[in-house]
């Protein structure tokens, strides 16, 4: 059974059909899904959809793109936000530097509410990383000095650097449809050498569709298809890599019910 630890299902493209999207899933083997929030204001709409169906998970947080239209949130409001039985994260959150659309004091700031909010729920923080990673990893070892927190570095894109630095401190990393990709060979080399305990897969839907549906709008059920990838690149069979990252997944998400499975 596959878990797509990572998804939009409120965004246009996939809420027009989400009962066909849940039957795909169910066929292709997903057991459980996570739609990830993108703005605090928008979060009851998340929630709902987690609220209507079984092994649909939600997070609270606000998208570094829109970093700067919130940072009147604070960290005890995501934590209060967070105490919902569905909701199994924060974030996402994090620094992107590749579009920029948020100013990077604000990204930062918002990262930073966000760690704080994980250290004090005990959730993890699910993290974007986008052309920031020095300053991902500065910020991350100098967080973790004030406490512990969890987290994953999600939709992976890193470099081998960043990756290392995750691990080091206890990060998952997650990785999306981009490792199917020809051009994506340094994201499946950096699939073999970590640790068998800290990979997820995930499919960024509606985004990022694999090669094998490259140009269409992505879903859940193809997070099969980069879980074939990434077993390949570690030598294993597609079976025991999805035994391995939904074990993953439970133990890092762990607020979220393994005996709740997707239904049509």
């Amino acid at each position: 059974m596959w878990v797509d630890s990572h998804c939009h299902l409120d965004f246009p493209e996939l809420a027009a059909d989400r009962a066909g999207l849940i039957a795909r899933a169910t066929g292709a083997g997903l057991q459980s899904m996570v739609t990830i929030s993108t703005r605090v204001r928008r979060f009851d709409t998340i929630r709902a959809i987690a609220e209507a169906h079984d092994g649909i998970w939600c997070s609270v947080g606000t998208h570094p793109h829109n970093a700067h239209e919130e940072l009147d949130v604070t960290a005890e409001q995501l934590v209060a936000l967070a105490d919902h039985p569905r909701v199994i994260a924060i974030g996402e959150a994090g620094l992107d530097y590749h579009y920029d659309n948020s100013p990077r004091e604000a990204q930062e700031q918002g990262f930073r509410t966000h760690i704080a909010a994980a250290r004090l729920s005990g959730l993890p923080l699910v993290i974007h990383a986008r052309e920031a990673d020095e300053r991902v990893v500065d910020i991350l070892t100098e967080e973790m000095g004030k406490g512990a927190f969890k987290a994953v570095l999600h939709c992976f894109t890193g470099s081998e650097m960043l990756a290392r630095a995750g691990v080091d401190l206890g990060l998952y990393v997650s990785f999306s449809g981009i490792a199917t990709y020809r051009s994506a060979q340094n994201l499946r080399d950096i699939a073999a050498w970590l640790p068998a305990d800290r990979i997820l897969v995930e499919t960024d839907a509606p985004y990022l569709a694999p090669g094998k549906f490259r140009g269409k709008t992505n879903e859940p059920s193809y997070v099969v298809e980069t879980g074939k990838a990434v077993a390949e690149a570690r030598g294993m069979t597609p079976e025991a890599l999805a035994a391995q990252t939904t074990e993953n997944f439970y133990r890092l998400f762990s607020k979220a019910d393994p005996g709740q499975r997707l239904a049509v």
